[in-house]
């Protein structure tokens, strides 16, 4: 696709949303290049247009949503030093709407909202941390992907999260005794176990951190408190999600030592 006009990049872009829809593969896959294309160009313009497109079309069904919001993740990661912190702002809470709008798990759905957070965060850490803490308060449990966007970021940027993480296992802590379903037992589980890696990770390279006086015992309460509750209570679940906890669990006792 060559350069289109910017007077005629509202008007294929639209057609592009519009023709997400086509269920076959290859179509998805075309309307997605196509749009990165356009993104690549103007990237402020596209990224408007698909949010857009989701706020008037609340209904759309879920393969539609989910390959615009995986469009908004492309150009955001191609273009992000050229997007607008403005347009970053407004991105941020629409991936967070989008992945928290229905409390029940809709994984295609909310993992495709979460990826643009992540993307987002490996920029831009602090704006996507205040959104998400919003969501992560003490005493209630968040949504399943708010635990889960919470352990990509601690994945893919290691300097930017590890030090929210002393008060993140905070706030975890009291929840973890209020998990009853297995799903949100083995997220939890998931959580602690990238935390752990990323203060590990960390620590084995204090010369590139952006803060080298953090040491183990800053978050030694924490570990130890999570690894008395994973092995005295969850880890007796049937449950095979909750099974796998038990490899989730050797880098906290890694790090507890």
């Amino acid at each position: 696709m060559g350069l289109i006009e910017e007077t005629d990049v509202e008007q294929v872009t639209l057609a592009l949303l519009d023709a997400a829809n086509d269920r076959d593969p290859v179509v998805q896959e075309q309307v997605r290049k196509s749009i990165l294309t356009l993104g690549n160009q103007q990237p402020d313009k596209v990224l408007s247009m698909c949010q857009d497109y989701l706020l008037k079309h609340p209904k759309l069904v879920v393969g539609h949503r989910v390959l615009i919001l995986q469009t908004i993740e492309l150009v955001v990661k191609s273009r992000i030093d050229d997007i607008s912190y403005p347009k970053i702002k407004s991105v941020i809470q629409l991936a967070s709407d989008e992945m928290t709008k229905s409390k029940e798990v809709v994984p295609e759905w909310q993992q495709a909202a979460s990826n643009i957070l992540v993307a987002v965060g490996n920029k831009y850490i602090n704006d996507i941390m205040e959104e998400i803490l919003g969501k992560f308060q003490p005493g209630v449990l968040p949504h399943f992907f708010v635990v889960q966007t919470l352990a990509s970021l601690s994945d893919s940027n290691v300097y930017g999260m590890v030090p929210f993480l002393n008060a993140i296992m905070g706030t975890m802590l009291p929840m973890l005794g209020m998990t009853k379903q297995d799903n949100m037992k083995w997220v939890f589980s998931s959580a602690l176990c990238r935390f752990s890696e990323s203060i590990l990770e960390y620590l084995a390279n204090l010369d590139k951190a952006p803060d080298p006086t953090v040491r183990k015992d800053t978050f030694s309460s924490e570990i130890y408190s999570a690894y008395d509750v994973l092995f005295n209570s969850w880890i007796q679940s049937r449950e095979s999600k909750v099974h796998s906890m038990r490899k989730s669990t050797q880098p906290i006792t890694a790090n507890s030592l």
